[in-house]
């Protein structure tokens, strides 16, 4: 779940970073009104994307007149792919410095991790590539979260003595956010230091887990809606996951992790995956409206169904893509990888109904599809 900047700023606020007084306005009049509550403003286009600032979308405004005409003109925008629907009128903030601080899900340590830069205001790869030390990275140790120490390490030596108290507890503050919140992301740029030694966090990325929507329900609530394609849109109706991808080999298998692995084996034999879409569970008793819309992207050159039965018996899963296919007619060629509950069943079904011969390894059938979808012939 992603969180447009003026749904993400009270969540931080409510764990004590603070935050420039804003409203969210709907259109320029109500952009005006904002204005004329809230003085020399930043008027700032609310996606779920970044680089607003040179796309046009953020824009200082002196007074409501200048704040009306800038919403006329940031409404209306797509940015990152994302129309401008609304934006946020925010009180300016005299800057003296521009910091970098975030929490985000690290891979490497697999835990979270504290990344903190004097380099804020920057897009974080401009600042890592432009100086990749002043990118400081701090692994955190879930079973005891951040300390005061590793917080004091990460500011110190940038001269920022005078604020260090306050940044410390902006630190601490958002890694409780981040536990709190069950986030993967919590991205404050910039994080900006007063004339007056205050410390205010004027923008704010986050990220929480999906799978964490029935414990984040008023978080949830409040996160931007899902951009989906057509496609992705109609197997959101039918209750299927697909997620349209830009390869050329569609992949239709039981069980997310299945569905996965079988991208990964597609990349490591030099193909690319045209979607992720997995018929496990009972999903499985869609296999022929799954199939049908995977069929509708043009760029699937080649099909591989990649059935292991548990519980669900893949014979089921077969006959629902085979009568899909029947159906279809589809001109393109399919490829069979099936063990598991009902596999001999399956395997027959699919030699006496296609005339096809499914293959006994994995890799083989993905092998055969990869070559294929590049038009090649497999030896």
């Amino acid at each position: 779940m992603n969180f447009e900047e003026h749904a993400a700023k009270p969540l931080m606020a409510l764990n004590g970073i603070t935050v420039p007084p804003s409203r969210l306005a709907l259109d320029p009049v109500e952009a005006e009104a904002a204005a004329a509550a809230i003085g020399p403003c930043v008027v700032k286009a609310q996606v779920p994307a970044g680089k607003r600032g040179k796309a046009g979308g953020i824009k200082l405004a002196a007074n409501p007149a200048e704040a009306r005409r800038h919403a006329e003109a940031i409404i209306g925008l797509v940015i990152g792919g994302w129309p401008v629907e609304k934006v946020l009128i925010e009180a300016q903030t005299p800057i003296a410095r521009e910091l970098y601080a975030a929490i985000v899900n690290d891979s490497a340590s697999k835990g979270p991790m504290l990344l903190f830069s004097p380099m804020g205001g920057m897009d974080v790869e401009e600042a890592a590539a432009a100086d990749p030390a002043a990118m400081r990275r701090f692994p955190i140790a879930i079973a005891h979260g951040l300390g005061a120490a590793t917080a004091h390490e990460a500011i110190s030596g940038l001269g920022l003595e005078a604020v260090a108290p306050a940044l410390v507890d902006v630190l601490l503050n958002l890694y409780r956010a981040y536990r709190s919140l069950d986030a993967e992301l919590i991205e404050i740029n910039p994080l900006v230091v007063t004339p007056d030694n205050r410390v205010i966090a004027l923008d704010c990325k986050l990220t929480i887990d999906d799978s964490a929507a029935s414990r984040q329900v008023q978080a949830a609530a409040l996160a931007a809606p899902e951009q989906l394609t057509v496609l992705e849109a109609k197997a959101a109706e039918a209750g299927l996951k697909y997620i349209e991808l830009g390869g050329e080999v569609g992949v239709l298998a039981n069980g997310a992790g299945l569905t996965m692995t079988t991208m990964d084996v597609i990349a490591h034999y030099g193909g690319q995956p045209a979607n992720f879409l997995e018929i496990g569970g009972e999903a499985y008793t869609k296999s022929k409206v799954a199939l049908s819309i995977l069929l509708e992207n043009p760029n699937v050159k080649s099909l591989l169904v990649n059935f292991c039965g548990a519980f669900a018996r893949t014979d089921v899963m077969a006959e629902g893509v085979i009568n899909a296919w029947e159906d279809l007619k589809p001109e393109i060629p399919i490829f069979f990888s099936i063990h598991g509950t009902g596999a001999d069943a399956a395997v027959a079904l699919v030699k006496s109904r296609l005339g096809i011969e499914p293959f006994d390894l994995m890799d083989d059938a993905v092998k055969a599809a990869v070559a294929a979808a590049a038009g090649r012939v497999q030896p």
